[in-house]
């Protein structure tokens, strides 16, 4: 098992252009459960942001507010940018993981201010977990 590890560990790999690569550290990143988490909460935050958008575009009054749009589409964008970073296992995906955790929990306060609203609460509920996961990216980097 030991000899299994050091394979799994901070190896240098040739790559097609010539260049090297250090497969261990990002590899075992993404096949991390809290990597896998962290993608799976960006996908639920995304894709209830948009809803949530169309949904308060249909509601009018304070829910088209240009401030809360905006942040809306700022967190569905920041989600889908995040989870491209940790798919494409980039080096930089902690800095978009930690931009978009404070979006997220923008976006989590500008639905909670809307009231008693389930759609609302649901979408914040959504941002806050989304913004806890990139958070813990962050603090694994």
């Amino acid at each position: 098992m030991g000899q299994q590890a050091n394979q799994r560990g901070n190896q240098s790999k040739r790559t097609r252009s010539g260049g090297t690569t250090n497969e261990g550290v990002l590899t075992m990143a993404m096949s991390s459960g809290e990597m896998q988490t962290c993608v799976s909460n960006c996908t639920e935050c995304h894709k209830s942001c948009v809803t949530t958008l169309t949904y308060c575009l249909q509601q009018g009054g304070k829910h088209v507010a240009a401030d809360h749009i905006q942040v809306l589409i700022d967190c569905a964008a920041s989600c889908q940018e995040c989870i491209n970073f940790m798919l494409r296992e980039s080096k930089f995906h902690p800095k978009t993981c930690g931009i978009c955790a404070e979006i997220c929990t923008a976006c989590a306060t500008s639905c909670e201010s809307m009231g008693e609203d389930q759609q609302m609460k649901h979408c914040a509920e959504s941002c806050r977990t989304c913004a806890e996961s990139c958070q813990k990216m962050v603090a694994a980097a």
